[in-house]
């Protein structure tokens, strides 16, 4: 079932997780979402960089987001590209694949310095 801007966001309240790192729903659409979180301290790693965790985290939110709650990854594959000099990252979920049990997906995490980030692929199975 796909939900509207605000839909999404009131389905999506309830993860706590996503909630604890501030990231932000900004579009959605048929097997796509953007999503953004402003970079702070609890983001960073022992050497002041932006954790990798933490760009993972957005694009597996952006992720779900994306697939509406209708499916749950199976695989995940990150390729970090570049350090992060910005001070927001956001990430773009775009479907690739619909089959019949499985979606195959593609995330980009950028900064707003316009600097690519991170590429992620995403193979998930249908739960609904």
């Amino acid at each position: 079932m796909r939900r509207n801007l605000e839909e999404t966001k009131e389905y999506f309240a309830g993860d706590k997780y996503a909630a604890l790192t501030g990231i932000e729903i900004l579009e959605v659409d048929e097997g796509y979402a953007k999503c953004s979180m402003i970079l702070d301290e609890r983001h960073r790693n022992s050497k002041g960089g932006v954790h990798g965790g933490a760009i993972f985290t957005l694009a597996d939110y952006c992720y779900g987001v994306a697939v509406d709650g209708a499916a749950v990854s199976m695989t995940s594959e990150i390729n970090y590209l570049a350090a992060s000099k910005g001070t927001v990252l956001t990430a773009e979920a775009r479907m690739l694949k619909n089959g019949r049990t499985t979606v195959f997906f593609e995330v980009r995490v950028t900064d707003d310095l316009g600097k690519i980030v991170a590429f992620v692929t995403m193979t998930g199975y249908k739960i609904q």
